[in-house]
């Protein structure tokens, strides 16, 4: 089997599971790249949001693993801040042929319940994931909020993100503050009258 007919055949195999929180569809105009979204598992910073994958299938797939990465933001030890790029062994020296696109997606849904610090991706996430967890925790959830969710009319808003637009700032541009400083209300309130000056 050819790599595109079983990337097919894998996504056919998705869809039939939609209680597994993973979904991916292909790109029309390029059969080897495909857009994964994974729920965030409840009971963690990432409950409720949807984070989104760029997925690249190589051409000796499944010989290689898939070329994956977030380009939903997210506040995880081990997916980059900045680049959204994963480590995790399935995805380089652990991977199998026997394994699919479904389970590596799976894979980053165990991640978010179960990082690895000790083996980064982003050092300063996993700083204060092993010194400062309640931090951590907090933080991951605003990125989530910030980045991952669905905000509709009656969505809840972080009490920082109330006490800045009180003060008179624009709401998007509160949000990349308090992402930029991970919550910290004043350098958020300094980053917000920079960019006025």
């Amino acid at each position: 089997m050819n790599p595109i007919q079983r990337v097919k055949k894998e996504i056919e195999d998705i869809k039939k599971d939609s209680a597994s929180g993973v979904s991916v569809e292909q790109d029309p105009g390029n059969p080897n790249h495909l857009t994964g979204l994974i729920r965030g598992p409840d009971d963690t910073p990432y409950a409720k949001g949807m984070f989104t994958v760029d997925i690249m299938i190589p051409a000796d797939y499944p010989f290689s693993p898939p070329k994956m990465k977030f380009t939903t933001k997210l506040w995880h030890p081990n997916v980059s801040s900045v680049t959204g790029a994963i480590c995790l062994d399935i995805l380089k020296d652990q991977w199998s042929p026997a394994l699919t696109t479904k389970t590596a997606l799976l894979s980053l849904q165990a991640l978010m319940c179960a990082a690895e610090p000790n083996d980064p991706q982003d050092n300063e996430v996993a700083t204060m994931y092993k010194s400062t967890p309640d931090r951590f925790k907090a933080v991951a959830a605003f990125w989530t909020e910030c980045y991952a969710f669905e905000r509709g009319p009656d969505f809840p808003m972080h009490p920082a993100v109330r006490r800045l637009l009180d003060m008179g700032f624009e709401e998007s541009a509160v949000r990349d503050a308090l992402c930029q400083t991970k919550l910290n209300e004043d350098q958020a309130v300094e980053t917000l009258l920079a960019s006025l000056g």
